[in-house]
């Protein structure tokens, strides 16, 4: 929050009327800090209290959800706004470009994604961009190698609470040759043998074109593995009875 404030300040700036009217007098950190400090929505039982009062009782029970009500009916004006004159716009235009695309190309390039089913193949591979070459795994291990306790690194509680449990030579994630868009993620990642080793989640940064066009020297899509998902069940959330289920040992 601190960090949205911010930048809504440094990118509108300060004399911004939205700005004003988000901070009032207050800095984004001192905002961020009372919003998050003294709400109560972490607490289940109150959120089921909240969950049937008024709105003008949720704004006087917690000063989170009375930020976020306060300025609800500015961002859906600005939601409208951008839905009617970009998301719409650029929709109208894409169906035209994948018309021209199947009417030049036909059925020899695959369409873009519009939540069907389909498949997509590659192999594992990392990449080299500028003379640095980024390996195609990461392991459990560079978690805690990394884990400094601040933002960005600032590891779960319970990854460091469990930390001397954990396999560290278990890879976490791996990046393949795989053309991923918006919309793939969660889509089960599986090898040869027909077995699945990982959920696809996100790209590289040179996978954003990925709308447009693919490089294959260089878009890669990111994959958590089984390994990590079956590593984490097993020794930071144990949950045996969900191993049972997927019939890990």
């Amino acid at each position: 929050l601190r960090y949205w404030l911010s930048k809504t300040r440094e990118y509108l700036t300060v004399d911004h009327p939205d700005v004003k009217a988000l901070l009032g007098r207050e800095s984004p950190e001192a905002l961020a800090d009372r919003l998050i400090s003294g709400t109560r929505m972490a607490d289940a039982a109150f959120r089921a209290q909240a969950a049937a009062m008024t709105t003008a009782q949720m704004a006087e029970a917690d000063p989170l959800l009375a930020f976020v009500i306060a300025n609800d009916d500015a961002a859906k004006a600005i939601g409208d706004r951008w839905a009617a004159e970009v998301n719409a716009p650029t929709a109208r235009a894409a169906e035209k470009v994948a018309q021209a695309r199947f009417a030049v190309y036909g059925t020899n390039q695959y369409p873009d994604a519009t939540f069907s089913l389909r498949l997509s193949y590659g192999q594992v591979a990392g990449w080299t961009y500028r003379g640095v070459t980024v390996p195609p795994f990461t392991y459990m291990g560079g978690l805690y190698e990394r884990a400094t306790g601040a933002e960005p690194f600032n590891a779960a509680q319970a990854f460091i609470d469990n930390e001397s449990r954990v396999n560290k030579d278990t890879v976490f994630d791996f990046t393949s040759t795989n053309d991923i868009i918006g919309g793939n993620s969660g889509s089960p990642v599986i090898n040869a043998a027909g077995e699945v080793i990982g959920a696809a989640f996100d790209g590289n940064i040179h996978s954003l074109g990925g709308s447009f066009g693919y490089d294959g020297e260089l878009n890669r899509t990111v994959t958590v593995s089984t390994a990590a998902i079956t590593e984490a069940l097993r020794n930071i959330y144990p949950s045996p009875h969900l191993l049972e289920e997927l019939g890990v040992e």
